[in-house]
């Protein structure tokens, strides 16, 4: 490949064991990029695997044999030592950390009165803290090399949240929560990382992948559409040193989609009242006279 994004830069994915984080693995190491791919090996629900070989494995072996630089990581990323560890790999395997492509997650989905507090704890910790962790190691590795005058800094961090934490969709309360979580941990850890020359940004991903599988019936074209290969070009992208200036963004890619999701913003606004009753009829009238929320099409959509 003559125009290489990434050669020679180091970059992590969690969750790179199939899916849309091997597409990452794969696309980033077609680039240039050395890649330390992270991987449980569990089911779609987080439960043990029954493979005879663990996923990231695989996939490391693939990068391997198309001429790349990988190795592999089994721990959790959740696992705040494990996380430790996991940035550590990489600096102590490849020289450096430039990237942390967070990827990794579970689905346990139910509704909110069925749903359990081991299903709520599970999916929070895989993709809220399983976010947080590998990020804030890194980042510590980043400040430091800042804060001694390294000048050649440019490190990316690129998570991934999704429609349901943005628009919300129903039986999902945990997935979502966590999902709206990353999305605002994006965007803070922009504006304070910003300083140490970090970008953060994160991916709303359409894919058809396990994860996805019983969402419905899908057309071939539809399938089509939601290949990662049309996700994982937006994170080559923003892994390299090419998307400095881009930061605390939302990006939505995959199912025909590409764009940039833009946030909570300030609607209509009426004058302030201190009695109950006076609240109740200036609220009615805001929420008659303001935009639904909205849905998972996009469109504005009625609770």
């Amino acid at each position: 490949m003559a125009d290489r994004l990434c050669e020679g830069r180091v970059a992590i994915v969690t969750g790179a064991g199939r899916g849309i984080g091997r597409e990452y693995a794969l696309q980033l190491a077609a680039h240039g990029a050395k890649v330390v791919v992270n991987d449980l090996g569990g089911a779609r629900d987080g439960s043990p695997g029954n493979e005879d070989e663990q996923p990231a494995e695989a996939v490391v072996r693939e990068i391997r044999a198309n001429g790349g630089e990988a190795v592999a990581n089994l721990e959790s990323c959740s696992n705040w030592a494990a996380a430790k560890r996991l940035v550590d790999q990489a600096v102590d395997t490849f020289g450096s950390l430039d990237c942390v492509v967070n990827n990794a997650g579970i689905l346990r989905d139910r509704m909110l009165t069925n749903m359990t507090e081991e299903e709520w704890d599970a999916v929070i910790n895989v993709h809220l803290k399983g976010t947080f962790a590998p990020m804030h190691h890194a980042a510590v590795y980043w400040k430091s090399r800042s804060k001694a005058g390294d000048d050649t800094l440019a490190a990316r961090v690129i998570n991934t949240t999704s429609v349901s934490g943005i628009y919300g969709n129903i039986g999902q309360s945990n997935y979502g929560a966590a999902k709206a979580g990353i999305a605002s941990l994006t965007i803070i850890a922009a504006r304070e990382l910003k300083r140490y020359n970090v970008t953060v940004n994160a991916i709303s991903p359409h894919a058809h992948t396990r994860m996805t599988d019983d969402l419905g019936p899908r057309t071939e074209e539809q399938i089509a559409n939601r290949n990662p290969k049309w996700i994982a070009p937006v994170v080559v992208w923003l892994a390299s040193r090419q998307s400095g200036k881009v930061t605390g963004r939302i990006i939505e890619a995959g199912g025909g989609v590409l764009g940039l999701m833009e946030g909570w913003q300030r609607g209509l606004m009426a004058d302030p009242v201190d009695d109950p009753i006076a609240m109740g009829k200036v609220l009615s009238d805001l929420d008659a006279r303001s935009r639904r929320n909205m849905g998972m099409n996009a469109k504005e959509h009625e609770i």
